[in-house]
């Protein structure tokens, strides 16, 4: 447990009980911390302090007069955070962060930084006029606005991001729901607090869920971020309940049904640079054995790349796809598992081809972006609004072009493939492995071969792999044998030189920062017609196309490797040779 410092100094008999309570007259008159006062009084040297803390707490002592400081290691905790709790970070070292402060012993103030930074804290101690130096030296004694803001948050006990202010729900209904217990919980300031902090934090980091996850003696917060799910925050079991009911009121969602999944959205408003920003919230509840697992995920626009030339086609690739998308008719299937960016791509597509002469329509389960001139139309199974139903409804609109969420089951794909062959250009998504073994999807279907020969323009299977940090790419060589098992030629091994991220700051310390896209384009020339006429072998089908210069998930990812854009482990992860 952690002892008061005026409880250490009498033990160790640097103050009396009446230079104590001296000490303390002084604290309140003059402010600053105990310490300060102590020192100040001439009861004991701000070297005797420290090396009672050192003693008790079993850390090291630092002396902060000459200590070279990081600015992008000191930045990691905002200003806020370091004056209410005299912290200041020293260093990092992959996943852990040095940070000195005046009281070794306050958890609360490790818990915040590891709630901001995702770090597990290594405290060395410090004296308070050396932090507080400090501080004024590194942070500016200047205090505009956002840090007061910062500061008032900090002082109830909240937590608010590096670099961000605070974030606003909106279209949110009230929290104190009258007649649920667990909701005016949920209304408490804490809760409504930590929740807001947890959503800014993770819209700070570049997440793009969040689990909220209740075991039996845990509460577990963790964040995706680049695809990698990393725990960030452990709350008090106690809160459990409170922060569930708090979300699921946010998301307009029943608090008293907990025995059934539900979803919801929320819209949050948040400052980043000065500006103001909005951001979609999804929300899934699911029952689980411990409470309810709540699911976040963050839909920022600000994020979408709708540039294609961005999302990491090969040039080849790329033509490919572009001259199928600005077809007047046809099909065109993107594939590939959840989470692989399927969405991005069509959004992409759509906005190349975006204009007033153009009739677009979508069908999406669920509508994840907002996009100006394109009609949307929200999925809805349980009222009948299914992709078939409202594929037909789209083909008495005039349509141009066609977006279809998913092709899901035989009437989705029968009812694209005839608007495809009726002069209408038809977008959607399968899951599958690779680009040929689409056209074996699609038979399985029922759909028959004469069909998806004459509808089906190109196919493009694609992953996302996380890309190497540029702020602390390295180069990782490897042994030629271990690039020729990987898929390189001997002439390629010879030359290439994979490279890696050492962590840093700018990636928290796990060497990536961002993801890119690796495609396999599959163009539905005359000899693949034929051969799919003729009942080919996916495998058949697969030469083929690499014979007509189909360039495979893993050729894609190897040329990154190349241009040292990502590792050998992910495109090892992610695609098969």
């Amino acid at each position: 447990m952690p002892v008061p410092l005026g409880d250490l100094l009498t033990r160790a008999g640097v103050l009396t009980q009446q230079q104590l309570q001296a000490a303390l007259d002084y604290q309140r008159g003059n402010g600053g911390g105990l310490g300060s006062a102590v020192a100040a009084l001439g009861f004991a040297t701000d070297d005797e302090i420290v090396a009672i803390l050192s003693r008790q707490y079993r850390v090291p002592a630092v002396d902060l007069a000459g200590f070279e400081f990081d600015a992008a290691v000191v930045g990691l905790i905002p200003a806020a955070t370091a004056r209410k709790h005299r912290v200041l970070a020293l260093g990092r070292s992959g996943a852990v962060l040095t940070v000195a402060m005046t009281d070794p012993g306050n958890v609360i103030a490790m818990d915040d930084i590891r709630f901001l930074t995702g770090c597990n804290v290594a405290p060395q101690v410090a004296s308070e006029a050396a932090v507080d130096g400090a501080i004024r030296t590194l942070y500016g004694a200047r205090r505009d606005a956002t840090d007061a803001r910062r500061d008032q948050a900090a002082a109830a006990g909240g937590a608010l991001p590096a670099g961000g202010g605070g974030i606003e729900i909106l279209d949110a209904p009230d929290a104190d729901v009258e007649g649920a217990a667990a909701g005016r919980q949920a209304a408490e300031a804490p809760v409504v607090r930590l929740v807001n902090g947890l959503l800014a934090a993770a819209v700070q980091r570049g997440a793009s869920d969040v689990h909220v996850e209740p075991y039996d003696a845990e509460f577990r917060i963790r964040f995706r971020i680049d695809g990698m799910l990393y725990p960030v925050a452990a709350p008090p079991v106690t809160l459990r309940d409170a922060v569930i009911s708090r979300l699921k009121i946010m998301a307009n969602l029943d608090i008293a049904e907990k025995r059934l999944p539900q979803d919801g959205r929320l819209r949050a408003r948040f400052r980043a640079g000065g500006v103001r920003r909005e951001i979609d919230v999804r929300v899934s509840s699911l029952p689980t054995l411990f409470g309810e697992k709540i699911v976040l995920r963050l839909l920022d626009r600000e994020r979408l790349t709708l540039d294609m030339t961005k999302l990491g086609f090969d040039d080849q690739s790329l033509e490919r796809f572009e001259a199928a998308i600005r077809s007047p008719r046809g099909m065109v299937l993107v594939t590939g598992p959840t989470g692989s960016g399927k969405t991005n791509t069509l959004y992409s597509s759509i906005a190349g081809i975006n204009s007033p002469q153009t009739n677009i329509l979508t069908a999406e389960d669920p509508v994840e972006f907002n996009m100006r001139g394109v009609n949307q139309v929200q999925i809805r199974e349980g009222i009948g609004l299914s992709f078939a139903a409202a594929l037909r409804s789209f083909l008495r609109q005039d349509p141009n072009v066609i977006l279809v969420g998913e092709i899901r089951d035989a009437e989705t794909a029968e009812v694209a493939i005839k608007a495809a062959l009726t002069g209408h250009l038809v977008l959607s998504t399968l899951h599958t492995n690779d680009a040929p073994s689409s056209v074996a999807r699609l038979l399985n279907m029922g759909v028959e071969p004469f069909l998806v020969t004459s509808a089906l323009n190109v196919v493009c299977a694609q992953r996302l792999v996380r890309c190497i940090c540029r702020e602390c790419a390295a180069p990782a060589p490897l042994p030629r044998t271990a690039l020729r098992d990987i898929g390189y030629s001997d002439q390629e091994s010879a030359a290439v030189v994979p490279h890696a991220g050492r962590g840093c700051a700018a990636c928290n310390g796990t060497g990536y920062k961002g993801r890119v896209g690796l495609f396999e384009v599959m163009a539905a020339t005359p000899a693949l017609q034929q051969m799919i006429l003729a009942g080919a072998s996916t495998y058949d089908l697969s030469r083929q196309a690499l014979e007509e210069g189909m360039v495979t998930l893993r050729r894609s990812g190897l040329r990154k490797i190349a241009d040292g854009v990502t590792t050998v482990e992910e495109i090892v992860r992610e695609t098969t040779l």
